[in-house]
């Protein structure tokens, strides 16, 4: 049994789920990470600041509540904060950054040769003693460690993302082991056309009902076919056997003596029916088991010697019009199938063109790798060529009675020999049909 796998090798422009897996946790860490990071930063330069404004706001408190109460003994220097009191009168005497600041904690920086200095500056002002304090405190180093940290983190996000990429490998590698398992299975199985049991390979997870379905799908689909094999071989064999009397029959009356020529006429296209018939019954069931013939071992068919009796046999199309059939079969064509197929495909494309054509003329022709029929019909609309060679599609210039489903058989006989077939249109009207033989 041959299971169709073209849903899972021919998936075009899409990710493999390994690699969606991969991603999927890459991403996951890597969100993680830099969320933790970009909030490890924020509070700790939240809480830096907070805390940093409020102590300077307390201490410049403190360092004009002292210098009111004992101005003789402040002290004013410390290794990272130093204060100054300047009067109203002297407040012109600040560095100018500071001019102009209203009361609070204000963040600084001063260039110097060595380096920029980053300081906050918290000032109080005491309006009844027309004095000014300031407390300078020197952040340059935890401007530094800030950064140093920033740096830290941001190497720690780059660490977890390759830690999780890893994760992502390893996980997918475990999640994918039983999904690779069963692809490789199913495609073994593909390629072999054997029915094989896949449930007891795998544990009894998702994969494993998984594999449960298939195996049920496989047994019905077994089934379903060998039932139809079975059918189409019966139905063959059923019709094969009537189809053989009538032609044994035929045959024996065309050689009784004294036979008037309606008769023999009448007798002569009831034994090209019968063949027909048993041609069709032929190829049919080669298409409805989907199998040819080895080239090693296959019926090779002379096309030359063939189509002149499918051109005749479907002569009777033509009684009372005034059609000319013009067969050029010179050329040598030899081809690896059973001439019973060829008189299938022959048969419908030569017999279309007679049905259809109502007056001009059909010219066949055999070349080295081809054969063309051409006729002076109606045509086919551009819309409809495409169509015609769908199940029980009628088109709308072509009329008379049938089911449709000529070129459809034509189509999937041609597939299944690696053959093609295709309508063209002619000016100024008609169709030139090329069947194509594969080299």
């Amino acid at each position: 049994m041959a299971l169709a796998t073209d849903s899972l090798t021919h998936k075009p422009q899409r990710k493999r789920l390994r690699t969606r897996i991969i991603l999927s946790v890459l991403a996951i860490g890597t969100l993680l990470s830099v969320l933790f990071a970009t909030f490890a930063i924020l509070l700790r330069g939240n809480l830096e600041e907070g805390i940093i404004d409020a102590q300077l706001l307390q201490e410049v408190s403190n360092y004009s509540a002292q210098y009111l109460e004992d101005p003789e003994n402040l002290l004013t220097q410390f290794s990272l904060i130093s204060g100054r009191i300047v009067s109203d009168a002297k407040y012109a005497n600040i560095p100018k950054a500071w001019q102009g600041l209203e009361p609070g904690v204000h963040r600084l920086s001063d260039s110097s040769p060595q380096g920029t200095v980053v300081y906050k500056l918290a000032i109080k002002r005491e309006r009844e003693a027309g004095l000014w304090f300031f407390l300078r405190y020197d952040v340059t180093n935890a401007e530094r460690t800030r950064r140093t940290v920033s740096r830290t983190i941001v190497f720690s996000v780059l660490v977890f993302s390759g830690l999780a990429l890893l994760l992502g490998f390893y996980a997918s590698s475990r999640v994918m082991s039983p999904v690779a398992e069963l692809l490789r299975r199913l495609t073994d199985l593909s390629r072999e056309g054997k029915v094989q049991a896949l449930t007891p390979h795998f544990a009894q997870d998702e994969i494993g009902q998984i594999a449960q379905a298939l195996d049920d799908y496989a047994i019905k689909l077994t089934q379903l076919v060998e039932r139809d094999r079975e059918f189409n071989s019966d139905v063959s064999h059923e019709l094969r056997t009537p189809l053989a009397v009538i032609q044994s029959t035929t045959e024996l009356m065309l050689h009784m003596p004294n036979l008037p020529e309606k008769a023999r006429q009448r007798l002569d296209r009831i034994e090209r029916a019968a063949k027909q018939s048993t041609e069709l019954i032929t190829a049919l069931l080669h298409l409805s088991r989907g199998e040819k013939q080895a080239p090693s071992d296959g019926e090779h068919t002379d096309v030359r010697a063939l189509i002149g009796g499918v051109v005749d046999a479907n002569r009777y199309h033509l009684i009372g019009r005034p059609v000319q059939v013009n067969l050029d079969a010179e050329q040598a064509l030899d081809v690896v199938a059973p001439e019973s197929v060829l008189a299938v495909v022959l048969g419908n494309l030569i017999g279309n063109a007679f049905k259809y054509t109502r007056e001009g003329s059909v010219n066949v022709k055999v070349l080295s790798d081809r054969v063309t029929v051409e006729d002076t019909g109606p045509g086919i609309p551009e819309a409809e060529r495409d169509k015609v060679f769908e199940r029980h599609f009628r088109g709308s210039t072509g009329g008379g009675a049938g089911a449709g489903l000529g070129l459809s058989i034509v189509r999937r006989l041609c597939a299944l020999y690696g053959w093609s077939v295709e309508l063209e249109p002619r000016t100024p009207h008609g169709i030139r049909a090329v069947l194509k033989f594969s080299s």
